[in-house]
């Protein structure tokens, strides 16, 4: 189909209150429209085939690099998103390419060693604005990626960029520019996203806490949405073995919060009626939210993980090492800028030496911030 068609069927299939590609704000820098993709499909694909996107793969979720080749990586928690967000739009019969794109897009900011490293930036930067990823994120598509000779960034779509800034989570609550602050609420688009992206997280650290031992079954009997979802594995399945058990745990679990999300979320906008993305952003409340029920599961979800997991010993030696490098990278960079490479040393003709700093640092994936650490402090590495 031809770009026109695409925006037609867009225009004839979608809900009223869907962002449409034909009705995006448009780009800082215009640009011809694509005969074969709409604005939100060219968004995606340019996400994609950016650097810091293939950075992901080797950048922390919870699990450093090093700990194992099957725990997730910012990469693959991001495919996992993409996959729950697009089933929530189309069942909401929102866009799903605006919402794959924030999808794919709402990590890029990302420090190596996960929270961990960000947190450190933060502190180092606390007196010069400090470090937030989902700002770091909209650096990274209007400034760092460099793949076209008219502009810098990739000049994506206005709801893109939205997308990204309101992200919102347990872990993101970023300051919002000017630009973007004309409305309380993202597109359904961008809020679609933000659940996803809560329950990707949940489930597969579950999972990951699970295969490594930081967690137990017997630990996990103590949250009531385990119990009723291993209570009805136990009754189909009584016989299968733990590793089995486990991966359908995972999958039952991001089943059930997928399924009453969108029935939750159906009923709100049945009620609330939204004729527009204007109306879906001007609303007072989400309208993409779970059941109070099931929020209320989810959230002694996440208080379990946060304290059976992410402050396990292991997790936290893990983060204090991540920590650490963080720091000595930035002292060390920041002490005699010679020591950094030619092509990052030349942005200081243009920005604050602080902010080449963390852009640097914040590029890195987990073993490439490693292996400078090792140059840069241990005498017997080579340079």
């Amino acid at each position: 189909m031809s770009r026109e068609q695409l925006e037609k069927w867009e225009n004839e299939r979608l809900a009223p209150y869907a962002a449409k590609s034909s009705e995006t704000r448009g780009r800082h820098y215009p640009e011809p429209k694509h005969p074969y993709r709409t604005d939100f499909q060219r968004d995606r694909d340019r996400i994609v085939h950016s650097t810091a996107f293939r950075r992901l793969e080797y950048k922390t979720q919870v699990f450093v690099n090093h700990e194992g080749d099957h725990y997730r990586t910012r990469l693959t928690h991001t495919l996992e998103v993409a996959n729950i967000a697009r089933s929530v739009a189309r069942s909401l019969r929102a866009n799903e390419d605006l919402t794959e794109a924030i999808a794919l897009a709402h990590d890029l900011g990302h420090t190596p060693f996960g929270h961990s490293g960000e947190e450190a930036l933060n502190e180092l930067l606390k007196d010069m604005g400090g470090f937030e990823h989902n700002r770091q994120c909209i650096r990274v598509v209007e400034l760092l990626e460099k793949r076209y000779p008219d502009f810098s960034g990739l000049n994506l779509t206005f709801e893109l960029r939205e997308g990204i800034l309101k992200h919102h989570s347990h872990y993101d609550n970023p300051t919002i520019p000017d630009e973007f602050a004309d409305s309380p609420n993202p597109s359904l688009e961008c809020q679609i996203v933000n659940v996803a992206d809560e329950i990707a997280y949940n489930c597969h650290d579950v999972d990951d806490g699970l295969a490594s031992g930081v967690l137990s079954e017997n630990q996990m009997g103590e949250i009531d949405l385990w119990q009723e979802q291993f209570a009805e594995i136990d009754v189909r399945h009584p016989d299968i073995d733990e590793h089995l058990r486990r991966h359908m745990m995972v999958r039952y679990l991001i089943d059930h919060l997928v399924r009453n999300l969108i029935e939750q979320s159906m009923e709100i906008i049945d009620i609330e009626n939204p004729k527009s993305v204007d109306d879906i952003r001007s609303k007072g409340t989400f309208m993409v939210r779970f059941p109070d029920r099931v929020a209320e599961q989810n959230s002694r979800l996440k208080i379990f993980l946060y304290r059976n997991m992410y402050r396990h010993h292991r997790m936290v030696r893990m983060s204090e090492k991540a920590k650490l490098i963080i720091y000595k990278l930035f002292d060390a960079y920041m002490r005699n800028i010679d020591v950094l490479p030619l092509h990052i040393k030349s942005r200081m003709d243009e920005e604050p030496q602080h902010t080449v700093v963390a852009d640097y640092i914040a590029g890195m994936t987990d073993r490439f911030a490693a292996a400078e650490y090792k140059k840069l402090i241990d005498p017997f590495e080579r340079v």
